[in-house]
């Protein structure tokens, strides 16, 4: 696609926006007071409101590669922050997808430069789970595996959060676990019971208010 045609789209989005609506833009302008943060990959093939079908203004969304949240990652901790603690959202949801490429070249070894420190994060998610993946032989079947248990890992880290903690406590706040599979286009929750797998351990994490 060509820059200069992504400005004639725009003027086209703009008019088709203001034919349903004359303050579609005014009224965006007010402000944003969004339900969910949405943690997902960068992938260009996986868009969070598209999938999501929602509105501008629905979504707090950030994005990286592989939907990771480590507690080093200024950015995934100052979006937690604002998110939750000034806009008040009610649930967090990490959305990774079925084959996404960081996931998948976390399991190659090979050096990748830069990148090398981000994909050690979806490693120890390997190492973590290692007898499950390990005890999987289909290698398609390990690889979507992998991309369920770093969703569910990521959605531990953003329990580990302060502010998550505390909303949690004062409000309610759900955190879901989620993926995307771009064969088929549906959206899964993994259903993932964090009571269960936290019980043991959440005592080391856990922040007196």
């Amino acid at each position: 696609m060509k820059i200069k045609q992504i400005f004639e789209n725009n003027k086209e989005w703009i008019q088709e926006k203001l034919k349903t609506d004359s303050d579609y833009f005014s009224n965006l302008s007010k402000g944003q007071d969004p339900d969910i943060l949405y943690i997902g990959c960068s992938d260009s093939r996986v868009t969070a409101e598209e999938l999501m079908g929602v509105a501008p203004g629905d979504v707090f969304v950030h994005r990286n590669i592989a939907n990771m949240v480590p507690n080093t990652d200024l950015s995934a901790m100052s979006v937690i922050d604002y998110a939750v603690a000034h806009l008040k959202v009610k649930h967090v949801v990490v959305c990774g997808h079925y084959y996404c490429g960081g996931v998948k070249a976390a399991m190659q070894s090979q050096d990748l430069g830069i990148l090398n420190p981000w994909l050690r994060n979806i490693r120890d998610v390997y190492r973590i789970h290692q007898a499950e993946l390990d005890a999987i032989k289909d290698e398609e079947a390990q690889y979507k595996r992998l991309v369920e248990l770093n969703v569910q890992e990521q959605c531990i880290n953003v329990i580990k959060t302060a502010e998550v903690q505390k909303a949690v406590l004062d409000r309610g706040i759900a955190v879901h676990g989620w993926v995307f599979d771009i064969h088929s286009g549906k959206l899964i929750d993994l259903k993932i019971d964090f009571s269960e797998i936290l019980k043991d351990v959440m005592k080391i994490y856990h922040l007196d208010s």
